[in-house]
């Protein structure tokens, strides 16, 4: 079940990549933190207030045909400017929106059946003005986001200008969000401090999920095995949603590449840490090297029998890449169980499992 709050949605994604022992830490209801001093400088961008959203409405009204269509508009927007209703300002906006513009309806039609949702061509040609073009990609942003569609919902969200938004607050934690989910640690984290430049103002469950965020991004490292498990859950979302397309694919495939270079370091280390220990292969009952192992009784150039010529190993092609031997892939997890928690070989074996048994729908 997909969360209606995008804030809950991106906090319960903190709390599946968070070691258990630390996930009450996270949860605990503890009073807002104060200000910290990289926050308190003065803010770049400011919250509009409700009237100046109704007037910048209004005159985008002011500059239309009067046609049947945007009658309907009107009709809209008056219906959520009263108090009791509770309408969220962009939702209220929006409404009037997709009531003048069929486009803007349709989109949302389309977000609603979670078709594939790219940016349409009339949302950023010049000839659509500021105000609907401000509307539609905040909302559609934030409702993507709402169904994790991260990577769908950044090219809506990036165009838009914090100074113009009617909500730049969601605007900003919502870009924050598909920046971290996607591994943009240091876009995310310019995100994030222009949303904290307000952090007194915006709501509090802004506030504290940015804070989450903004010290997680600060200490992801890449490449490291976190990084990897990230990148891992990223594609579990992927296909989970049906998205087995080229951009899914390149993940998997950097995500792999990754795994090569992690584990070939491991064993590096491990070369180089039992390099000196004695009893090698080859000796004998009485602790003396036969056969093969004899050493040269002087210091000369060897000579070989071999033709000189290294066989080259088959990896596969691209499809069916997931589905490592078992002996290969429980080789791999020991090594990195060896060296890391225990939740890391578990999250690295439940992918391969995902990728064995998904294999034909790749």
């Amino acid at each position: 079940m997909k969360m209606s709050n995008p804030a809950a949605a991106i906090l319960i994604a903190i709390l599946a990549q968070a070691p258990l022992a630390e996930r009450a830490a996270l949860l605990a209801d503890a009073p807002p933190r104060a200000a910290e001093p990289e926050f308190s400088r003065e803010p770049t961008w400011a919250i509009p207030a409700p009237e100046a959203v109704r007037r910048r409405v209004q005159d985008w009204f002011a500059g239309l045909p009067a046609t049947e269509a945007v009658a309907r508009g009107r009709a809209a927007w008056d219906r959520v400017q009263d108090p009791a209703a509770g309408v969220d300002p962009l939702d209220a906006a929006f409404e009037a929106v997709a009531a003048v513009d069929p486009r803007a309806a349709s989109l949302r039609e389309a977000v609603a059946r979670q078709d594939e949702s790219g940016v349409p061509a009339w949302l950023v040609e010049s000839a659509t003005p500021a105000l609907p073009r401000d509307v539609v990609g905040l909302w559609i942003g934030r409702e993507l986001v709402r169904q994790d569609r991260f990577d769908e919902a950044l090219p809506f969200l990036l165009p838009l200008d914090v100074a113009t938004s009617i909500d730049p607050a969601t605007l900003l934690f919502c870009r924050a969000a598909c920046q971290h989910w996607l591994l943009d640690a240091d876009a995310a984290l310019e995100s994030l401090d222009l949303l904290l430049e307000r952090e007194e103002e915006i709501p509090v469950r802004y506030a504290r999920i940015a804070r989450l965020l903004r010290a997680d991004a600060a200490a992801l490292e890449a490449e490291s095995l976190d990084h990897i498990a990230r990148r891992m859950r990223d594609v579990t979302r992927r296909l989970e949603l049906g998205k087995a397309g080229p951009s899914t694919r390149q993940v998997q495939d950097g995500v792999i590449e990754s795994l090569d270079k992690l584990i070939e370091k491991l064993e590096q280390q491990q070369k180089q840490s039992g390099g000196g220990g004695g009893g090698g292969a080859g000796a004998g009952d009485g602790g003396q090297p036969t056969g093969d192992a004899v050493p040269m009784d002087e210091s000369r150039i060897a000579g070989g029998k071999g033709k000189g010529e290294v066989q080259k190993r088959d990896i596969g092609g691209e499809d069916g890449w997931g589905n490592l031997p078992p002996h290969q892939r429980e080789e791999a997890l020991q090594q990195i169980g060896r060296e890391f928690p225990p939740h890391y070989r578990e999250a690295i074996e439940q992918y391969f499992k995902r990728l064995a048994a998904g294999g034909e729908d790749r």
